[in-house]
């Protein structure tokens, strides 16, 4: 096989269509929750976003049985990614092959410690772009990402029939 006919894929069929309830599920779960996260950053005046967090709710609330939407995946996922953006940008500064590093060594420190949170891997490229403090660690990722397992946590397991998270 020829390496462009690895472009067109193995011909396996879409996956399964979800069902109207798991969609509607998903949909409000992903809205109570960046609701609630917007608010509280109006209410203490303090950045609790980000945007990878969309992403996370994605996952959280649409596939929350798959290893990367587990408790563990989204808080070290985005605590360990924005740490390594946030060494490399005071590091090497904001340079074109600085961010490169930060984004694979992310991607890296995940797969190493078994905390893969896909959307976590664009915080160092929100990171070079934002050059926010070290507080960024804090508010929002850490801060951020709690508020989003612990409603999580509590909405999955009153709308669904099986448990969340799988593990810890």
């Amino acid at each position: 096989m020829s390496f462009i006919q690895k472009f067109k894929g193995d011909g396996s069929p879409l996956p399964p269509a979800p069902k109207s309830k798991a969609i509607a599920l998903a949909w409000l779960g992903g809205f109570l929750t960046i609701a609630l996260v917007a608010r509280l950053t109006d209410v203490f005046s303090t950045s609790l976003l980000l945007g990878s967090f969309g992403a996370s709710c994605v996952l959280v609330f649409g596939y929350p049985d798959v290893p990367f939407s587990q408790p563990r995946n989204v808080i070290i996922g985005h605590f360990l990614s924005s740490l390594v953006g946030l060494v490399f940008l005071k590091v090497f500064g904001y340079q074109w092959w600085s961010v490169a590093l930060a984004l694979g060594t992310a991607i890296a420190l995940m797969m190493l410690t078994r905390t893969v949170h896909p959307p976590a891997g664009s915080n160092p490229v929100i990171i070079f772009l934002t050059h926010p403090s070290w507080q960024f660690l804090l508010f929002p990722t850490l801060v951020g990402t709690i508020i989003i397992v612990l409603i999580a946590l509590v909405y999955n397991n009153m709308t669904r029939k099986t448990n969340y998270p799988k593990y810890w």
